[in-house]
């Protein structure tokens, strides 16, 4: 089936019951005024009414009481301006004009049923897209090879992936999953722990073969040192170990993780880097690994409640939370 197929479906079935409705609408307008609230469930109750020829039996079917039933059939009359049923000993007898109505209710009944049917199925579906928010190491490092290996699971998903650290993009529906490393605390999201990201101090070996060598935690300060622009997050870390340093501390200075990471495979300096993407590149080495311990950081997976009623978004969320937590362990 094309993309977009369960849409189309549903949208051929809302203009079936549409056109029914207007049906009953444009009789009504024939015969008397309707009042402005109609309350289409009473269709229901006269089609159980006619089929099984008395409230008694009618009620017992849809599990509902006979002076209820009484009453959608006569509203039903009132709001039409039309008497439906004649009440005989042997039950009610349809008049020429409910059986004349009888066809284009059963047609409004058929479109809404067959519009439930196919909601219902499309929430079963794992056909559609997913879209995915992460932040830019996670997109651009882990997610491609995931992403391969879902394909192959899931061929009939298709996946919007969005590089951003914006946690607010989940709140506002631009995603359906969202990979963080801070949790969510918004009540409307799921947030489930993956795992933890460990991260160090890293250098290319060239650049370490130019320069003095690193024995103890001040030798830091004496280096080329790569950090973020406005993300702060670096310096409290220092100051946390006491020692108050500023912007400057860094001779480069990006919010781009990846333009840090490559920054730190050229050899411009030393960068701190989360371990799964340090062990890409055999030539950068930890520095300092018993002396700087920098606490890991913990990832997560965020979605609406509402993945429970959407198969495919729990697909792809069941399959990311067993995945992911076997990338980010550096090997």
């Amino acid at each position: 089936m094309p993309p977009g197929w369960i849409d189309d479906v549903i949208v051929e079935n809302f203009i079936e019951l549409h056109n029914c409705i207007y049906i009953y609408i444009s009789y009504a307008n024939a015969n008397t005024t309707m009042r402005t609230s109609f309350d289409w469930s009473l269709i229901r109750s006269f089609l159980a009414v006619l089929d099984q020829g008395s409230l008694l039996a009618a009620a017992r079917l849809l599990k509902t009481s006979q002076p209820t039933l009484g009453r959608h059939i006569a509203e039903l009359e009132s709001q039409f301006g039309v008497v439906l049923f004649e009440r005989t000993g042997r039950g009610l007898i349809p008049t020429a004009t409910a059986l004349q109505l009888a066809q284009s209710a059963r047609t409004m009944e058929d479109g809404a049923l067959q519009l439930t049917r196919t909601l219902s199925g499309a929430q079963l579906q794992t056909i559609g897209t997913v879209r995915i928010t992460a932040s830019t190491p996670v997109a651009v490092q882990l997610m491609p090879p995931l992403l391969a290996r879902l394909r192959l699971a899931f061929p009939d998903i298709q996946v919007e992936l969005v590089s951003s650290n914006q946690v607010s993009n989940l709140l506002r529906r631009e995603a359906d999953i969202a990979v963080r490393m801070v949790r969510p605390e918004q009540g409307s999201l799921v947030a489930r722990k993956i795992g933890n990201v460990g991260v160090g101090a890293y250098a290319h070996r060239s650049y370490l073969a130019r320069r003095a060598p690193l024995r103890e935690l001040p030798d830091l300060l004496q280096h080329d040192l790569i950090g973020s622009d406005t993300d702060t997050s670096i310096l409290r870390g220092f100051q946390a170990m006491g020692y108050a340093v500023g912007p400057e501390a860094f001779s480069l200075r990006t919010d781009d993780f990846i333009v840090q990471w490559q920054a730190v495979r050229a050899g411009l300096g030393i960068g701190f880097v989360a371990d799964y993407i340090a062990c890409t590149d055999p030539d950068v080495v930890r520095v300092l690994p018993d002396v700087l311990k920098i606490p890991d950081l913990p990832m997560w997976l965020a979605v609406h409640r509402e993945i429970r009623t959407s198969r495919r978004i729990r697909a792809v969320y069941d399959f990311l939370a067993e995945a992911l937590p076997q990338c980010i362990v550096a090997t």
